[in-house]
């Protein structure tokens, strides 16, 4: 592999790699003044330039998708709004299947947010009127809508990590299902507050707060979570 070596602004990148069951850590050196400031610039740099067959997600560059979410320098973040340090290690989001280099399989996250059914219920006729919400209304989705399914939060939780695949839904999908339990337009709240009365789906959470520590949007999971047990245990 090239190396690409200048006086100044030199940078190493320790990556993880992974293909046909053949795992390891790469390093890669860099100028980083050839490239943009953050990580995912640098990654896709060394991408076009050092290593073709380096395998990441990204799209947006901008927070807003999701889509480039690892574990860099120990902490889950977005490849997109992390700059790039001097030395930078980097590995996939951790507890979840690889399916090559940085990129996890994420399909059981997304199985668990479709089993909330994440869309507006309403059965209720409104005509040719909009389905409006008061000020007050709309302030309570405040720091809940605002997530982009990055599953950052989720896979910090070590309650995510022991129990996924048996029932627990994790930080992001229960910070969503209280979002729409809390939606004034929806009225299925009754049934979704049922679903939720679970000890796997919800009462595994044990309030660990990993999940708003590392939320790259600045949320509050925990929080979330916190006020959707309240909810249940008003429903008993």
């Amino acid at each position: 592999m090239r190396k690409i070596l200048t006086r100044n602004g030199i940078s190493l990148f320790k990556i993880y790699r992974r293909s046909n069951e053949k795992s390891g850590i790469e390093k890669v050196k860099f100028n980083r003044q050839e490239c943009g400031p953050m990580v995912l610039d640098a990654l896709i740099y060394i991408k076009e330039n050092i290593d073709r067959s380096l395998s990441f997600r990204r799209s947006c560059r901008e927070g807003i998708c999701g889509s480039c979410a690892m574990n860099i320098n120990g902490k889950n973040r977005l490849a997109c709004l992390t700059p790039i340090e001097e030395t930078n290690t980097i590995f996939p989001l951790p507890h979840m299947p690889i399916l090559r280099d940085l990129i996890p399989d994420m399909n059981t996250f997304y199985k668990q947010y479709k089993e909330i059914k994440p869309w507006l219920h309403n059965d209720k006729v409104v005509g040719e009127s909009e389905n409006l919400q008061s000020i007050e209304e709309r302030k309570k989705l405040d720091g809940m809508y605002e997530c982009i399914l990055c599953a950052c939060c989720s896979t910090s939780c070590p309650s995510y990590w022991w129990s996924s695949n048996d029932g627990y839904l994790g930080p992001a999908v229960l910070m969503q299902a209280y979002r729409w339990i809390e939606d004034s337009r929806d009225n299925n709240t009754k049934e979704r507050i049922e679903q939720m009365n679970d000890a796997m789906k919800l009462f595994r959470c044990k309030t660990i707060m990993n999940c708003s520590d590392t939320c790259p949007k600045g949320l509050n999971p925990g929080q979330s979570i916190g006020k959707l047990k309240k909810k249940v245990e008003e429903l008993i």
